[in-house]
């Protein structure tokens, strides 16, 4: 674990702290990854901010959770799901296609198919808010 400087909390009693029993069990895993490396590392294996990582650990991201939670499961737990148009594939793969497939490119055929799969697929919601990319 890295040296904290004196006066900062580590990330599992930043959750605790902000989360108490309810914590659930994507953030535990979060925290205990920000613990074993960073929290800037982590934000950057999951395709976020540091600022996302911060609020989801003390528990103020305004957002709603259901995204960073599936991008957590997806990098951090090794989550799977069946895609209509590649198989089995992470969770923050899918997140990534339901993202590009909002708009139809033609130059690339697995974007195609993609455009089309996740048109069909119940874990698409098109109208759903895109939270903080960096």
């Amino acid at each position: 674990m890295n040296a904290l400087k004196p006066g900062l909390q580590a990330p599992l009693e930043t959750v605790r702290a902000a989360w108490g029993e309810a914590a659930p069990d994507w953030v535990l895993v979060l925290a205990s990854e920000c613990g074993r490396t960073s929290q800037a590392a982590v934000a950057k294996r999951l395709d976020r901010s540091g600022a996302v990582v911060s609020q989801v650990l003390r528990n103020t991201y305004a957002a709603g959770l259901d995204r960073i939670e599936e991008r957590v499961r997806g990098v951090l737990m090794a989550g799977q799901v069946t895609c209509p148009g590649l198989g089995e594939i992470p969770l923050q793969a899918c997140q990534d296609w339901r993202e590009k497939s909002r708009t139809f490119a033609i130059g690339n055929p697995t974007r195609v198919r993609m455009f089309h799969a996740c048109a069909r697929c119940p874990r698409n919601n098109a109208t759903a808010p895109t939270e903080d990319t960096p």
